[in-house]
């Protein structure tokens, strides 16, 4: 009896189903380099802290009553600017990713939470230059 052999079953074609193992995208909910230790990322960790610490800032500028009154206060429009700033480029990186990772209604979140930040960040910087030519005139 003469053994019947596959066609498919020759070394060229052993080499050519092997495949390359899958990669798996990095499963963003462990902890990892860029996680901080209760699982939030290290950005947004800096981040809140920025516009804790800006809007804070400004917050003491406002109950200064002497000559510098108006620099601290468009000094402290310009912290709280670009803290904003960098929450909405932060924002708008997290909304690509969600976008991309198919989690629409994150990304829509994330999209109207960056369109808010620019829109303060925005106006930081309107203020600040009105400030500063207020500062200036004097």
């Amino acid at each position: 009896m003469s053994e019947r052999r596959d066609a498919r079953s020759g070394p060229r074609y052993q080499m050519a189903s092997r495949r390359p193992p899958e990669r798996r995208p990095a499963d963003r909910r462990r902890g990892g380099p860029d996680r901080a230790a209760g699982g939030i990322p290290v950005g947004v960790v800096i981040l809140a802290v920025a516009v804790v610490l800006s809007v804070a800032y400004a917050a003491y500028a406002v109950t200064v009553r002497d000559t510098s009154q108006i620099p601290l206060l468009a000094s402290g429009a310009v912290v709280v600017g670009i803290a904003f700033g960098a929450l909405a480029l932060y924002v708008l990186s997290a909304t690509w990713r969600a976008g991309i990772e198919g989690r629409g209604g994150q990304a829509i979140l994330f999209g109207f939470l960056g369109g808010i930040a620019a829109i303060i960040a925005a106006g930081c910087a309107a203020a600040a230059i009105v400030l500063f030519m207020l500062a200036g005139s004097t």
